[in-house]
């Protein structure tokens, strides 16, 4: 049966690191007879640039028709003058609450080969393997009301709101129980509940469900400490849960115990377990162009499309074996260059993946 994937490019480097992943894609498509279609289209500043919004209403009309989306990266300093409401951001962030994408998988895996890249000594973080589990579609950066208003003394104030529904805190408290009953069956829930209601009721929520869990072992953890653990003894955690602002920091915290966030995919999941798959780093505009941008990330990401959405797991394996041997052969991009190895540029970084394979 044809699976129909939609490939939204993005800005900065995002057209360079997806095109290496479509190779990747286009071979594993022939070699394992996947029945893939691609389908091409815009988001963030280049839908700006061609449609004056960051995501056209008929790019949403293709990601709903759409089995899978993989993306790069959206926005970059071209677009940030233009008005909060349109910047390519807002195409993401509207992409992901329209489709429900509501789970947010960000694994921080450490490659034994690159140890010495991390930012720890590698006795820290050696055999690292954390799955963060992001809540993505609510949270302080959906809520209303929100806004900058002037007081009446003249001040300016800006504000936003920190809300969480148990219905919303149940689902992703589900999906994370079942990703640690797949692993080794620890969660951590983060929160800051000895300040924010709205994270009292989501450690309520977590407790009410553990029993429904019982190989699970839930425990929680203030997200300060969480953000010191991660850095002093990371290997402590198997799968952490957490709000979107809190995931979103504590997942970028992670990236950098494996050496690179250039290294991470992640996907973003509705309750079906249709994606969006997508690096979790930026559209680093600073080296847009100049073929140095590591497409590893995106090549993963199109590896968890296959395992989670497409379930092809054996493929991504495939994918993923094919990464961890141009690591052994010793090539690298720039930012995980280290001595002794061969700096190779974003393409040849796909052409490498691809001949593993």
């Amino acid at each position: 049966m044809t699976k129909k994937i939609l490939i939204l490019p993005g800005d900065g480097i995002g057209p360079e690191i997806v095109a290496e992943a479509r190779k990747v894609l286009d071979k594993v498509n022939a070699q394992y007879d996947l029945g893939l279609c691609f389908e091409e289209d815009l988001l963030g500043g280049a839908a700006i640039d061609q449609h004056g919004v960051p995501l056209a209403d008929s790019t949403l009309d293709k990601a709903r028709a759409a089995d899978a989306i993989l993306m790069g990266s959206v926005g970059g300093p071209k677009w940030d003058k233009l008005d909060r409401a349109i910047r390519p951001e807002k195409g993401l962030l509207k992409l992901r609450s329209s489709l429900q994408l509501f789970a947010n998988l960000r694994p921080a895996i450490l490659y034994p080969q690159l140890a010495d890249a991390s930012s720890l000594k590698p006795e820290v973080v050696a055999g690292l393997d954390i799955l963060i589990v992001r809540e993505l579609t609510g949270g302080i950066y959906f809520g209303e009301p929100r806004g900058i208003r002037t007081l009446e003394n003249g001040e300016r104030e800006g504000f936003n709101t920190y809300k969480y529904s148990e219905s919303e805190i149940e689902r992703i408290g589900r999906n994370a129980f079942e990703m640690a009953m797949k692993r080794n069956k620890r969660l951590v829930s983060v929160d800051k509940a000895n300040v924010l209601e709205a994270t009292v009721l989501w450690r309520e929520v977590m407790d009410r469900l553990a029993p429904d869990y019982p190989e699970v072992t839930l425990s929680h953890m203030y997200v300060d400490n969480a953000a010191m653990q991660l850095v002093r003894a990371p290997k402590q955690f198997d799968v952490m849960v957490t709000g979107n602002m809190f995931g979103d920091i504590l997942s970028d915290a992670a990236a950098m115990l494996t050496g690179s966030i250039g290294m991470l995919p992640s996907a973003s999941l509705d309750k079906n377990g249709r994606g969006l798959y997508e690096p979790c780093h930026g559209s680093a505009p600073d080296i847009a162009g100049q073929g140095i941008a590591n497409p590893l990330a995106t090549i993963l990401s199109a590896s968890m499309m296959l395992r989670y959405t497409l379930n092809q797991p054996a493929v991504a394996d495939a994918i993923e074996l094919a990464v961890s041997k141009v690591l052994d052969q010793g090539l690298r991009t720039a930012d995980i260059m280290s001595a002794g190895m061969v700096q190779v540029s974003t393409a040849a970084m796909g052409d490498a993946v691809v001949a593993a394979l």
